[in-house]
């Protein structure tokens, strides 16, 4: 029996390709997209759905806990790094979309015990980019003995944190005080589907409206 995705991919294929089969056709040599889009890689996120984009107009990149770790060149492989950097110089968005959204799970594992992350070292290490917002939500009085208040607070913190380390990036500041390059932070609440931008000159975040 065919799994799940198999018959998408056939459904693909023989239907909702042919709807663009023209854009696609126009596609194949090179892409240009408006924006880069830094998300979550939870399967409840989705990019070019909550964004009403179709093919060729976002270019996305996705991490658990949609986490943008400061600029550095390593002797490891970088990839959110790379991805950005390519996003950035080589395509030359206009747009940087940073992402996060309700019930996180990658944002919630950051409050784990140690233990509970012997089988997944990588993610641990992934998450420990996190650990000043973990140690600040931690020292407020009114996150203590309320989880959700708690995951609330790291998922906001954790978008303007990657917004901030998006700033060490060469040339990303400099192209947006010169208003050449728009960066946007995102909080996305998978229940009700709303979205909330943060205002920079309100220091919040304000419901999207037409």
């Amino acid at each position: 029996m065919q799994s799940i995705v198999k018959k998408g991919a056939v459904k693909f294929m023989q239907e909702n390709f042919k709807e663009h089969q023209r854009l696609f056709k126009d596609l194949k040599d090179k892409q240009d997209p408006h924006t880069l889009f830094i998300g979550c890689s939870d399967s409840r996120v989705l990019p070019n759905l909550i964004t009403n984009t179709g093919p060729g107009e976002l270019f996305v990149v996705r991490n658990i806990a949609n986490i943008i770790p400061p600029y550095r060149v390593g002797s490891d492989y970088l990839a959110t790094t790379s991805a950005i950097e390519y996003a950035i110089n080589k395509l030359r968005v206009k747009n940087i979309i940073v992402c996060g959204h309700s019930n996180c799970g990658g944002c919630e594992a950051l409050y784990d015990e140690d233990e509970e992350f012997s089988k997944s070292l990588n993610v641990r290490k992934w998450l420990s980019i996190l650990d000043s917002i973990k140690q600040e939500v931690l020292s407020l009085n009114v996150a203590k003995n309320d989880i959700a208040m708690r995951s609330w607070l790291t998922e906001k913190m954790n978008v303007l944190n990657s917004l901030d380390n998006l700033l060490t990036y060469p040339g990303v500041e400099e192209a947006f005080l010169e208003k050449k390059l728009e960066l946007h932070a995102w909080y996305y609440i998978i229940e009700t589907g709303e979205i909330y931008e943060y205002s920079f000159d309100e220091k919040n975040f304000i419901l999207i409206q037409s």
